[in-house]
């Protein structure tokens, strides 16, 4: 497996590209950011031809990206939460991290060496709390500045894929990078995803940003399986009050006006921060708290929207 392999020419041209940029791990190589097809928008309502197939792997049932548009609202803390609650009834579950500028997985979920290689020289993916987990952050020194051009996180996309072994799994859940670009394009062009998942926070400057997160699903050709509202209030942990910090019901109507499903909110507390810093979910650390529940109420309304979506297709079908 070559990641970001290196043109030969340009390598015998210039003696300063041939040095090593980092220590890293052994399987990853950067590359110039060189000649290489940037990546176009599927073409909506061809024919299978240009469209993706499942080949880079073909043993994963669900493939579900989140996504929000913006940072700051939580994508990663619910992509990881998401993953582990799904594990705990029972799912085989992967996380892919595909934020190569800020990896947040291999610090919420308490993983930092780096994966082995198999013989096939394809990476094995790290095992935390019952998730597989790749990200660009076991690969690369936590010092090192990641600046690619699309071709590179292109290429970086599809290894994360056909060059992982994921084996069997009924959910692979990728957490996106913040915004529209060059990572969502990719994988919507590696592989055919089932579904994309919205986070949001309730007040109105977080929702126009996640409009256009999607917007993008929707130019896409990917199905949206439902809106996550996040930091949705505080309970006082004395009295149990609620107070709504950030307005109320955002992520509702927001659901309502897609016309798809709203999966659930999820209480601001600092636990989930903590959970998130030590490397140990909140799910995983405190499965019973009421924030451990509301992940858990996400996952089955997931696991029940993805089973509907089966029922539609075969009706199709017949």
């Amino acid at each position: 497996m070559n990641f970001f392999k290196k043109d030969k020419k340009t390598e015998s041209k210039n003696p300063e590209a041939a040095k090593p940029r980092m220590a890293s791990h052994p399987e990853l190589k950067m590359a110039d950011a060189a000649p290489a097809g940037r990546p176009t928008a599927p073409q909506m309502g061809m024919p299978n031809q240009g469209q993706p197939q499942n080949i880079l792997i073909p043993n994963v049932k669900s493939k579900i990206a989140v996504a929000s548009g913006k940072g700051g609202v939580g994508k990663s803390t619910v992509a990881t939460n998401l993953a582990i609650a799904l594990a705990q009834n029972g799912a085989q579950v992967g996380l892919m991290d595909a934020d190569a500028y800020g990896p947040s997985i291999p610090t919420m979920m308490g993983a930092k060496e780096q994966p082995q290689t198999s013989p096939e020289k394809k990476l094995i993916p790290i095992v935390r709390h019952g998730i597989k987990l790749m990200s660009i952050g076991f690969l690369v020194p936590d010092e090192q500045a990641l600046i690619w051009r699309g071709p590179m996180l292109h290429s970086a996309v599809r290894q994360f894929l056909g060059d992982v072994i994921w084996g069997e799994l009924d959910y692979l859940i990728i957490d996106l990078p913040p915004g529209t670009g060059d990572v969502a394009l990719s994988l919507t062009q590696s592989i055919p995803l089932t579904g994309g998942l919205i986070v949001t926070t309730p007040q109105d400057v977080a929702l126009a940003d996640v409009r256009r997160g999607a917007a993008m699903f929707d130019k896409l050709g990917v199905p949206i399986l439902g809106v996550v509202e996040n930091m949705s209030y505080f309970a006082c942990p004395h009295c149990g009050e609620r107070t709504d910090i950030f307005r109320r019901d955002g992520g509702g109507k927001f659901s309502e006006k897609l016309g798809t499903r709203f999966l659930g909110e999820i209480p601001l507390d600092a636990e989930v921060c903590t959970a998130g810093d030590l490397g140990v979910p909140i799910v995983a650390s405190h499965p019973d708290s009421p924030q451990s529940q509301a992940f858990h109420h996400i996952a089955t309304e997931l696991v029940e929207e993805l089973d509907d979506q089966d029922s539609d297709d075969e009706l199709k079908i017949i």
